[in-house]
C-alpha cells in the first residue's frame, strides 16, 4: 500500500482484532493444530508452525494454551478433517481479496463467503484471479527509522530479504521460512517491532478515498472476518489517512 496508509491500515484491523478476540483465539487454536498436524510439532522445525505460535503470542495467548494446541495437532485427536481452501474475487473499486479458510463444509464455506461478497457489491471470483497480486512473506515493522542501519545490519544477517523504508516506519521483508529467526535475531539484538506477521503482500494497490465506498469495504471484510471457517482474509485495499480517521 502506499506510503504510511499502509501502516496505519495494519494497525487499524489489529484495533478491531483486539475487539474480536475470542473469535480471533478460536481461529489461531485451528491453525495451530492444522500446522502441527501438516509437519512436525517443533516450531523450530516447522515454519509454519513458528508463524502460527507467533501470531498467538502477538495476540497475548497463554504458552499452555498454544502447547495444548500443538499437543492436540501431534496426537491427531479425534473431530472431522478440515480441508483448506483459499477464495479470491473483488471488492467494490477492484479490491482484490483472498480469502482463507478451513472448513469441514465446503459448500456451507463458499456459500457464506459468497454472500458476504455479494451483500457489499463485490463478486466472487475463479482460482487464480486475484492470488497473483499476492506474495507470501514475513514482514516485521519497527516505528523508529533512525535505527534503520543498525536493524539492516541485524536482519540481513539473520536472512532477511530486504529493508524498506517510508520515512516514517521500517519495514524488514523476510521468506516465509525465515520469518522466525529474523524476528528473534532482532528481538535478541534489542529492536522491538510493532507489528510482525506471515502475510499476504499485494503488488499493487487499490486507492479507496470515497467514504461511501470504504465502509462497503470495511464491512465486507468484516463480514469475512466474523466467518467461523475464515482464517484469514488479505487484501490489497489502500485508505487515506482521512477515510481512515472517519473509519474508526
Amino acid at each position: 500500500m502506499a506510503g504510511h496508509s499502509k501502516w496505519a491500515n495494519i494497525k487499524h484491523k489489529k484495533a478491531k482484532e483486539d475487539a474480536k478476540r475470542g473469535k480471533i483465539f478460536t481461529k489461531i487454536i485451528r491453525e495451530l493444530v492444522s500446522a502441527t498436524k501438516q509437519g512436525e510439532p517443533d516450531p523450530e522445525t516447522n515454519p509454519r508452525l513458528r508463524a502460527a505460535v507467533e501470531k498467538a503470542l502477538s495476540a497475548n495467548m497463554t504458552k499452555d494454551t498454544i502447547q495444548r494446541a500443538i499437543e492436540r495437532g501431534a496426537g491427531n485427536s479425534e473431530g472431522g478433517e478440515m480441508d483448506e481452501l483459499t477464495y479470491e474475487g473483488y471488492g467494490i473499486g477492484g479490491v482484490a481479496v483472498l480469502v482463507e479458510t478451513m472448513t469441514d463444509n465446503v459448500n456451507r464455506t463458499v456459500s457464506e463467503v459468497r454472500h458476504a461478497f455479494t451483500k457489499f457489491d463485490g463478486n466472487l471470483g475463479t482460482s487464480g484471479s486475484v492470488a497473483y497480486l499476492f506474495t507470501k512473506r514475513g514482514e516485521i515493522i519497527f516505528d523508529d527509522v533512525s535505527l534503520e542501519d543498525d536493524i539492516m545490519m541485524v536482519a540481513l544477517d539473520a536472512g532477511a530479504v530486504d529493508i524498506e523504508n517510508d520515512g516514517e516506519s521500517l519495514l524488514v521483508i523476510t521468506e516465509p521460512e525465515n520469518f522466525g529467526a529474523v524476528k528473534d535475531a532482532l528481538t535478541e539484538a534489542g529492536f522491538e517491532s510493532s507489528n510482525a506477521e506471515v502475510t499476504m503482500s499485494p503488488s499493487t494497490t487499490a486507492l479507496i478515498d470515497n467514504l461511501e465506498d470504504a465502509e462497503k469495504v470495511m464491512k465486507m471484510i468484516d463480514m469475512l472476518e466474523d466467518l467461523d471457517d475464515v482464517q484469514d482474509v488479505h487484501t490489497n485495499v489502500d485508505f487515506p489517512d482521512e477515510i481512515l480517521e472517519q473509519l474508526s
